[in-house]
Parts: C-alpha cells; structure tokens; sequence
C-alpha cells in the first residue's frame, strides 16, 4: 500500500505547488499540513485557506492539516480495544484530553513531486494500540485542490480508527457558509459530545441555505452532512466549494468570535468523542494489513 519513505522535507522550508490558478505550501516537517492554500489571479494572490505566519513550529498555526488515528477529542483517558483498556495521554496543553491523534504532531517524509502533486508518508507506533502506516497526498488541478489521506493498521490488536482533515480558513465580515445537514452534535463545557439533536432545534445552525457564520462560539459536529459545502467571501467575489469522500460523514464548525479572523470547517469521518458512543459512528475497525481512505476536493469559483 505505502511505498518507501524518503528524507526530502526535513526541516520547515515548504514545497511550493502551483498551477495557472492556484498555489499551494506543504510543510512535511510539521504534521504534513499547508502552510498556504491561494488563489493567484491578476491583482495577486488571495488566501483561500489561512497562512502560515512562516515562523510558529506549532500545526494550530497552519493553514490544514491531517487528523488520524482519529479527530477532535477523546474522553475517558484512552480507549477501548482488543478486550482491554489503552490509556491515552493528552498531548494539546491545557485541554485534557487527548486531541487529534499523533499524526498532526509528527513530522512526515516525501515519497514524490511533481510541479502540482505532492505525496507524504509517517509511520506511528507511538500512540499504542494504534500503530499504523499513513500516506497523504496534494494535487493541483485546474481551479481545484485535492486532499487524499489513507491509513494501514500494522498492530495485532484490531483498534477503531477515524480520519479528517481540519482546515483553517479566513472569516471576513461578509462570509456565508452553506453545508446542509440534518443534525448538530451540542457540546459540554469541557468540548465532550452532550446529545445530537435535530438541526431544526439550532435554526442560527442551519446551513441548508447560504447564512453568515454564528456571531458567537461555535465547535460542534453536523451530521446527516451532503458532504457538500460552498464558502463565500463577498469582499473578494469568490467562493470555495468543498465535496468530500462518504466516509468523511461528519463536517466539524470551529470559530470562537465573529472577530477571530478564522473559522474552521473540519469534514471528519465521525463524531468527537465517537470511541465512546453507542456503535461508534463513522469509527472503521481495522485488523492488522487493512486500512481505509478519505479524500476532500475545495474547487475555487466566482462567488
């Protein structure tokens, strides 16, 4: 499935891809995520994603990056597999409460480039009982961007896995969001899952139809998602389309304030907390040599 790994992206210079329309930045030595994700046009280059201030080690101030061996948070203190319990640490200070898996936090290798196709590859066996290979990929086509992300269980101890991507992406004054679903996950003080309710009891989170960002804190997961949504910024006359693969069933909405200057829009292949939830939705219970793949494509149009 992964062919060998390289040694290439060793330290924070990114790869730079670029085709007539668009430009991208990865930074294998920082989780595998972008740095930049633009549109380049007549009057310069527009961030569809938000930048990378070229300096902060940190993957929080990218503009994406993976999530595997699972997204958002973990509570409990670890999970449950192969009929034991595995304790996991957290790994994002102050939270509590292990954040994202490892692959964010870990450096990968390059496998192959191109002018506009980059693939990267991370081997993890330090976040027992996930011990996996992982290879994830960008590709520049035309006005769009593609994202795949696949993961290989190499343990003997079968374990549910969960992958996404968590974008980060500019909030203008004028931006709207359309990303119809059905339900809405509501959130406890500590960020752990309270209970899904239907999406016509939150009618400020109604995305069905194109509607401004929330004016207050955000961070919750819709599900019954298309695996569609269309971002749009009227200030520069562009929107962002974004299709996801169906594994990826669940779309994360992350923004503090209105005037934070970014929000997040995470398409994740289950609920926060799901290890712990009645039949683990969107989780993937993988024995040794099996794995799975997701994909996300953000096409850039007039908005």
């Amino acid at each position: 499935m992964m062919a060998d790994q390289g040694h290439e992206g060793s330290d924070m210079t990114p790869i730079e891809l670029a085709n007539d329309e668009l430009a991208i930045a990865v930074l294998p030595a920082i989780g595998g995520g972008l740095a930049r994700f633009d549109r380049l046009g007549a009057t310069g280059r527009i961030p569809l994603f938000r930048s990378w201030d070229g300096m902060t080690a940190e993957p929080n101030a990218l503009a994406c990056y993976p999530l595997l061996p699972f997204s958002n948070r973990l509570g409990g203190g670890g999970i449950e597999a192969g009929g034991r319990f595995w304790a996991l640490p957290a790994n994002m200070a102050p939270d509590p409460h292990p954040l994202h898996g490892d692959g964010w936090q870990k450096p990968w290798t390059v496998l192959e480039r191109s002018a506009a196709h980059v693939a990267l590859a991370l081997e993890s066996r330090d976040l027992q009982p996930f011990d996996y290979r992982a290879r994830l990929s960008y590709a520049l086509e035309g006005p769009a961007m593609t994202m795949r992300l696949e993961i290989e269980h190499q343990g003997t101890v079968p374990v549910p896995y969960g992958l996404g991507f968590h974008p980060w992406l500019p909030r203008t004054p004028g931006t709207t969001l359309e990303a119809p679903a059905d339900r809405v996950w509501l959130e406890r003080p500590d960020h752990l899952p309270d209970r899904e309710v239907s999406i016509d009891e939150r009618p400020d989170w109604d995305f069905r139809t194109p509607r401004p960002l929330p004016a207050s804190w955000v961070n919750n997961g819709f599900t019954g998602w298309s695996g569609k949504a269309r971002v749009e910024w009227p200030e520069h006359g562009l929107g962002l389309a974004v299709e996801a693969s169906a594994q990826l069933a669940t779309l994360m909405l992350y923004s503090p304030a209105v005037d934070c200057g970014f929000f997040c829009l995470e398409p994740v292949s289950h609920p926060v907390d799901a290890h712990r939830l009645p039949g683990q939705p969107g989780l993937r219970l993988l024995r040794q040599g099996e794995g799975f793949a997701v994909g996300c494509r953000f096409t850039v149009g007039e908005g």
